[in-house]
């Protein structure tokens, strides 16, 4: 609609939908001419009326929202209250600090997350750049942006359609609206049809022949319309704005009638909790953004608690140095640089995943990543390609010729076309049976004399199977003659086409242009020298006509007059099998033609379904020789007087390849604990032969039990027509859901979340995005994917690769243990320094006042300073070694394990009692034992009983202590379970550990120079005393240094204590025993990927030189037993 400032204005208000509209009632309507098309005066009044033709969503980026969600940040608020306190009390340096720290944590986040959205208005653009519109009589091309109401657009192959339009004109105009329907079949458009008596609701956008609709592309032919909507109105902008409005959650209506009188009490309480937990963090958001703020306020507990007995243990008497120890105590609970680091790893984060082709339209979606247990695919253009390759064509008489290696279903140079022989279903069966029973009989010879056949060794040379259990013999040669039957099977694939193909000598690739389906037939005849532009320029073939593709007859014809003195007039047809065999009198060329028969129509469809049961879309392949009335391109002979009396060529099977990475990653994600679901509007068999070729389902069902082989794969109709209990009690959700619709999309991930599973859901076109928006993480297309998907999802792959998601869940996870462990490295600190602080309550100096063992700003220093950078490093470990071998995180546990818990409190306390030794042993060993008087507010020297000089230095040495454990806890902490001298336990260095240290060099330096920096905070005259209240010491720093021996010795003691007896074992760490850790939730361990050993059979470089069905034994499917037997037990 208009722009993002005029959300006033109003669509075009017709009688009736314009698909239900003659064109003369609708540029009636409109005001326009369709020889003219709109004048300027009129644009200017109706782009005032409709706006701007543009999508406009509530996910625009706002400042100050931004800012909002960085201030009511719950760690934020924490530290406001310690802040005002600061004031409360006049101690003016402490409160300036903690106001810093407050505004620096806020401008650090603010930024970096404003930055991260901007970031993606990159990729928010309208999908046509441009529209060829008439007006004044005069075509141009203007930014699609301009279009409006009334204009008359014209479109052709290509073009990307900027609006809806009422078509008034089109020759063989076909669309692709699969980014509307989700349908991959271009529709043909008829212009003609009348509409007027039909129920709106019951006719579908995609049977409104005389629509097309904006962001729909055009696959062949050519036409024009008159824009109807625009912007907001079209049918993409309902689905954008039926996707803005938020689902109030249960209880929440405020009605008396529907739900009873106590309902607006009951509903206003449930609302205004909502608020409250949205504004503190405690009820939207990751499960880590609550797990943290739920943390924030138990800490603050905490902090209130000790407050109290603070005051308690001061007989609440609260003076200011009391309340000052209270904050001090308060404070050291808080881990001041976690919002800082957590905002900086999930940026770093994000840079480092738009390197790896994804881009993160949430910071917080990286954490989210790793904890995904299911993933829902589209098939078309994710797991597939998007495009077809003509895989089989069958010639009658000759036998199967078929492609192999094809990596690229637009270069005919690419792959080899290999001849087998066609076979009914019964001799392909009985052969198999030969085949098992041979391999059998071979494999008991081979364990008798312990020698390998020589007939296994041969078979091993050919590693490569076809996915459908076709396979060629060794000796099968892919030299072959062009017999006429080829010949003519070429022509009309070629001929009967509209497709172009040609190489781009300048980017050295070869480009096509036209529908997907006449592409591969197109691509098919160059890989034989027979492409059209070589048989009419070279050749000498001239079109005299052509019959469109026809969706009510599903078939095209062209009539060409053929080289040569005779200039013979042939007709070429193609379409549906079935259609196309009905037309047919006879079948084959030359010594192999024969009339067609009740017998042979029964074989050719036999052959049809083998193709079809492949995933293979099946095309009749026919011609004519014309002995009638010369044909011209004015001639009006009816098709029916054409298509008639035809000979049947042949049978084509085209196919829609899987990525080459597509079985890589499916078999990453089962590694990783990950279920990958397959939901698409393909037809049941298609969809189920590219599940099983890319390893989401078995080919053998049968190994599994029944009841779990018939949940696996499902239409959306009998999905759809189940239950919620119904889906609920099934053994295992489907795999494959095909014809499958929007609604059954945000059903299937409903189901998921009701088995408590963590959905991600990946796509690309504009039906996909409810569903993008109800998955807990959606995964946009940036290539192919609608401003729509997009704006719905968390994150978008900028390749529309499959295999990117891997990257993506990898980072995810790598994220979230470095997320773990600067967690626990920033909590063991806090926790150690609790412990100091509450034992500390115990010094009393000669006026009863408690003696802080630390100051309050060497809190906040050793706090935001010191374990601030240090936990930075760890938030850029890299990967452990383990990272995508282990299942899921559980987000019900999140960061907070119960290893982590344990490893917090032991490290903790330790690192708290050695601290306290120390500061007890200096003011109680050596020299004067005095706590002197005042030290909590000042240096005092006035007299040697009231002197602080003992307590400043005891201080110093703590302070220097402290930082020290808390900087050699960072690298003890890279490795939860392993020792930090031997980290990686792939190395096969002897003492791998400065090895492993240097590894992260944010880190090593961090340490180091964190350590050094202790002596200038020491050392310095005037910033010792009066900034951090220490004073310089000498023998006591042997004191510090001894204790971060005896920390050492303490963690790596706690960890072989645990790495020996188990405990923990079972927890999802970065360093998981094998053997002890179970992928919950997955109890059939349905091994995705693994079920052969094949590659994806249409694109994967292959050992074998070709693949066909022959009529000779061949070589069965290479099967591992083992791993049936481990299949079958698992099961």
């Amino acid at each position: 609609m208009g722009s993002s400032k005029d959300t006033t204005t109003q669509g075009p208000e017709y009688e009736k939908h314009p698909f239900q509209l003659s064109v003369d009632h609708v540029k009636a309507f409109l005001g326009t001419d369709l020889e003219s098309g709109l004048s300027d005066a009129q644009v200017k009044e109706l782009r005032t009326k409709y706006g701007e033709n543009k999508l406009t969503t509530d996910s625009g980026v706002k400042w100050y929202t931004v800012l909002g969600k960085q201030i009511s940040n719950a760690m934020i608020l924490v530290l406001v209250l310690a802040m005002a306190v600061s004031f409360g009390v006049q101690d003016w340096i402490e409160a300036g600090v903690i106001s810093a720290i407050i505004v620096v944590n806020v401008m650090i986040g603010f930024f970096q997350e404003f930055q991260a959205e901007k970031k993606m208005d990159a990729l928010k653009a309208l999908s046509s750049p441009t529209a060829n519109v008439l007006r004044n009589g005069t075509v141009d091309a203007i930014p699609s942006l301009e279009v409006v109401p009334g204009d008359i657009c014209m479109i052709k192959t290509g073009d990307t359609i900027p609006a809806d339009l009422r078509i008034f004109e089109a020759m063989n105009l076909e669309c692709d609206e699969k980014i509307l329907t989700g349908e991959a079949i271009p529709v043909a458009k008829e212009y003609e049809t009348d509409f007027s008596n039909d129920d709106p609701l019951a006719t579908g956008v995609g049977d409104r022949v005389n629509m097309a609709y904006s962001s729909a592309t055009v696959t062949k032919g050519r036409g024009q319309g008159i824009v109807v909507f625009t912007g907001m109105h079209t049918e993409i902008g309902k689905i954008a704005a039926s996707m803005q409005g938020k689902t109030r959650k249960p209880n929440r209506s405020m009605s008396r009638k529907k739900h009873g009188p106590l309902q607006p009490v009951k509903g206003g309480a449930l609302r205004t909790w909502d608020s409250i937990g949205k504004f503190l963090g405690l009820t939207v958001g990751t499960p880590l953004q609550i797990k943290l703020s739920k943390l924030a306020y138990i800490l603050f507990g905490f902090a209130i608690l000790l407050a109290i007995i603070v005051f308690g243990v001061n007989r609440f008497n609260v003076t200011s140095e009391v309340a000052i120890y209270a904050i001090s105590t308060g404070i050291a609970m808080i881990p001041e640089s976690l919002i800082a680091v957590l905002t900086i790893t999930f940026v770093t984060g994000m840079t480092q995943m738009r390197k790896r082709q994804v881009l993160t339209r949430k910071l917080s979606a990286l954490e989210a990543l790793g904890g995904i247990t299911n993933i829902c695919s589209d098939k078309t253009g994710t797991l597939t390609q998007g495009k077809m390759i003509t895989r089989k064509a069958w010639i009658p008489g000759v036998g199967i010729y078929f492609v192999n290696n094809a990596d690229d279903a637009a270069n005919p140079k690419k792959g080899s076309v290999a001849l087998g022989v066609a076979k009914s279903r019964e001799e392909m069966a009985a052969d198999k049976r030969a085949r098992e029973e041979e391999l059998d009989r071979l494999r008991s010879s081979a364990a008798l004399t312990f020698d390998e056949p020589a007939e296994k060794t041969k078979r091993d040379q050919l590693r490569h199977q076809d996915e459908r259990g076709e396979k060629q013999s060794l000796d099968e040669s892919e030299n072959f003659d062009m017999v006429p039957e080829l010949e003519a099977f070429l022509h009309s694939t070629a001929l009967c086409n509209l497709a172009t193909v040609r190489y781009n000598e300048k980017e050295s690739k070869w480009q096509t242009t036209g529908d997907p389906t006449e592409v591969a037939l197109q691509v098919f005849a160059h890989r034989f020298e027979y492409g059209k532009k070589s048989l009419v320029e070279s050749k000498g073939w001239k079109q005299c006509y052509e019959y469109p593709f026809d969706s009510t007859v599903k078939r095209m014809s062209v009539v060409y007059n053929a080289p040569g003195e005779k200039q013979e007039t042939i007709i070429f047809t193609k379409g549906a099998v079935e259609r196309i065999i009905d037309l047919c009198t006879s079948i084959g060329v030359g010594e192999h033609n024969q009339q067609m028969t009740d017998q042979i129509k029964e074989s050719i469809l036999d052959q049809m379904a083998i193709f079809a049961d492949q995933g293979l879309r099946v095309l009749g392949i026919a011609q004519r020789r014309w002995e009638g009335e010369v044909i011209t391109e004015k001639s009006e002979i009816h098709r029916e007087e054409i298509e008639k009396d035809l000979t049947l060529l042949g049978l084509a099977g085209l196919y829609d390849p899987p990525r080459l990475e597509t079985k890589d990653a499916v078999r990453e994600c089962t590694n990783a604990g990950i279920r990958v679901h397959m939901l698409t509007g393909d037809h049941p068999g298609t969809a189920s032969a590219i599940a099983k070729e890319v390893g989401i389902i078995p080919k053998d069902l049968t190994i599994l039990p029944h009841d779990v082989a018939e949940s696996l794969v499902k239409t959306a109709a009998e999905f759809d027509g189940m239950t919620d209990d119904e889906i609920d009690q099934m053994p295992e959700l489907p795999l494959v859901i095909a014809r499958c619709a929007p609604h059954t999309k945000t059903r299937m991930i409903a189901a998921l979340h009701r088995r408590e599973r963590y959905a991600a859901m990946t796509g690309d076109g504009v039906n996909d995005g409810p569903s993008l928006q109800a998955a807990d993480v959606g995964i946009a297309m940036g290539l192919a994917g609608s401003d729509v998907a997009k704006g719905a999802s968390d994150i978008v792959l900028t390749d529309d690769n499959f295999a990117s998601i891997v990257n993506a869940i990898e980072e995810g996870r790598r994220m979230f243990d470095n997320i773990q462990r600067f967690v626990l490295h920033l909590l063991t600190s806090n926790v150690g320094e609790v412990v100091l602080l509450v034992c500390g309550l115990g010094f009393q100096d000669r006026h009863g006042f408690s003696v802080f063992p630390l100051s309050p700003l060497q809190i906040l220093w050793i706090n935001m300073v010191t374990s601030g950078f240090p936990a930075f490093g760890l938030g850029r470990e890299k990967a452990s070694y383990n990272i995508m071998s282990r299942p899921p995180h559980d987000l019900k546990k999140g960061v907070f394990t119960w290893q982590i818990i344990a490893d917090m409190l032991v490290y903790g306390t330790l690192m708290g009692m050695l601290t306290l030794f120390t500061f007890i042993i200096i003011v109680y060993g050596p020299g004067v034992d005095s706590l002197g008087v005042d030290c909590n507010r000042s240096y005092n020297d006035r007299n040697p009983e009231d002197t602080c000089d003992t307590v400043f230095r005891a201080r110093a040495a703590v302070f220097a202590e402290l930082t020290w454990l808390i900087l050699i806890s960072a690298w003890e902490i890279k490795g939860i379970r392993r020792s930090m001298f031997r980290l990686d336990p792939r190395s096969e260095s002897k003492f791998p550990l400065f090895q492993d240290l240097w590894a992260n060099k944010f880190l090593f330096f961090s340490v180091l120079i964190g350590s050094l920096i202790v002596f200038p905070c020491i050392y310095i005259p005037g910033f010792n005393t009066v900034f951090f209240k220490h004073r310089p010491i000498s023998w006591e720093l042997a004191l510090s240094i001894g204790a971060v021996f005896v920390f050492v010795a303490g963690m790596e003691l706690w960890k072989l204590t645990k790495r020996t007896f188990g405990w923990f074992a079972a927890s999802e760490d970065e360093d998981g025993i094998p053997g002890r850790i179970s992928h919950r939730r997955d109890k059939l361990s349905l091994r995705q990927g693994f079920f052969s050993f094949s590659r994806t059979a249409s694109l994967a470089k292959q050992e074998s030189t070709a693949a066909s069905i022959s009529g000779r034994i061949q070589n069965p499917p290479r099967t591992d037993p083992q791993r049936v037997a481990n299949s079958t037990q698992q099961v």
